[in-house]
């Protein structure tokens, strides 16, 4: 069971059982931070997809809420309750979502509102948008809202028929009543095409930040499915053709990793001014029969602050964070290899230094930094250089393993205990 399995990320506030995917809905709604997330409360597969839920004051310490939105035989979600977000209509939270039926090729986009606690949800019995007419158009999910210039609008990642990917772009007149205005992007050449290679663009989020316009990326290939790799490309958004018109400047990646994917961004507000993201990380380097034994699989990363300096998107772990700090277990310089008997903890490394997982005989370098920050909880690993790069990346301790920090004298390394 997760509560003893070594490998359980404890802290991320994932239920105990099931699988989960894609963050959906991210909202502070009076003080509460609200985490939806795609989940199956009945096997660690995806597939009967609902909406878990979980709430938090202070952006590290999450409450399991009861699921939030269900699929329901009959309807255009019978198959499953996909990926979207929550937003206010008017006064009335309402969440957009993508609908699958039988087949994701025939998607719709459905709503459910609730009042302001987020926690009972009505679901509508049909969807406010199907299939666009756009020829050649195979795959359409994931709805995104976003204003500019004080106008609704709404994206949808796409992906033609012979294998381009495209961003499609909604009016909306109402939050219920979008219209169609034709691709905003599309993959076929460009820096679209050299950034991000796909056959279709998943979980898009189009947000400012720091004055920058952001469009991001999850890249999904039908050949080898990896889900690991989200892009972004920083651009212009102006008024022109149907409605708007991005224009591509530059692109890197969001996080280079490999276990990272279909974050949802949200935008700073009022209430949070800050930029945040969540991530998902999935157990695709854990062997099958793992999985369904400990009966868990996919965590969620922690909140990360996002920002835009000298021509880069940056991400950085909330300050949060910190607050998990529960004692030091280690602090100085290097030269000896430094065990962790924890199965949550935190490295910060002035110079260069490296996690090590030792089984036996065996060492695996799991992560590494020039000079950052290394967070661990369970098989969780996040990593954040000095130098503002990132890196989602997972392995799995067991009973018999432990972890070690690898350093050269010349490093100053402290290892905080991580603890609710």
């Amino acid at each position: 069971m997760s509560t003893t399995d070594p490998a359980f990320p404890a802290l991320h506030g994932r239920p105990d059982q099931g699988w989960i995917n894609d963050p959906n809905g991210c909202i502070k709604v009076d003080g509460v931070h609200h985490l939806f997330f795609q989940f199956n409360p009945d096997a660690p597969i995806h597939g009967n997809i609902h909406w878990g839920h979980a709430t938090s004051t202070d952006l590290v310490r999450w409450t399991q809420q009861p699921i939030a939105l269900f699929p329901r035989e009959g309807t255009a979600d019978a198959a499953g309750a996909w990926s979207g977000v929550v937003a206010f209509d008017g006064d009335m939270p309402t969440a957009f979502y993508t609908g699958i039926a039988e087949s994701e090729h025939a998607s719709q986009v459905m709503t459910a509102t609730s009042d302001r606690t987020l926690l009972e949800w009505q679901q509508e019995s049909h969807g406010i948008l199907g299939m666009p007419d756009e020829p050649g158009i195979g795959a359409v999910r994931d709805p995104f809202l976003f204003t500019f210039n004080s106008v609704q609008y709404a994206i949808q990642g796409a992906g033609y028929e012979n294998g381009t990917p495209a961003i499609l772009l909604y009016r909306c007149h109402s939050m219920t009543n979008w219209e169609y205005l034709g691709p905003l992007v599309t993959g076929a050449s460009g820096i679209a095409r050299d950034w991000a290679p796909a056959e279709i663009w998943e979980c898009p989020q189009l947000f400012e930040v720091d004055e920058q316009w952001i469009l991001m990326l999850s890249l999904w290939n039908r050949d080898d499915h990896a889900l690991d790799r989200v892009v972004y490309l920083s651009g212009e958004l102006s008024e022109g053709g149907a409605g708007l018109k991005f224009l591509p400047t530059a692109g890197g990646l969001v996080d280079s990793g490999n276990a990272f994917y279909a974050p949802q961004v949200v935008a700073g507000t009022k209430a949070e001014p800050r930029t945040l993201m969540w991530g998902w990380s999935w157990e695709k380097s854990r062997p099958e029969a793992s999985i369904h034994a400990a009966g868990w699989a996919g965590v969620l990363t922690y909140a990360r602050q996002l920002s835009f300096l000298n021509g880069a998107l940056i991400s950085e772990p909330v300050a949060e964070v910190t607050s998990l700090r529960a004692g030091i277990l280690s602090d100085g310089a290097g030269g000896a290899d430094v065990p962790v008997n924890e199965r949550a903890f935190e490295v910060v490394a002035a110079g260069a230094a490296e996690l090590v997982m030792v089984d036996g005989d065996t060492q695996t370098v799991v992560a590494s930094v020039n000079a950052g920050r290394i967070l661990v909880d369970g098989s969780l690993i996040e990593i954040f250089g000095a130098d503002a790069s990132s890196a989602t990346e997972r392995a799995y301790p067991t009973a018999t393993s432990r972890f070690e920090i690898h350093a050269p004298e010349s490093t100053r390394v402290t290892v905080h205990r991580l603890a609710l």
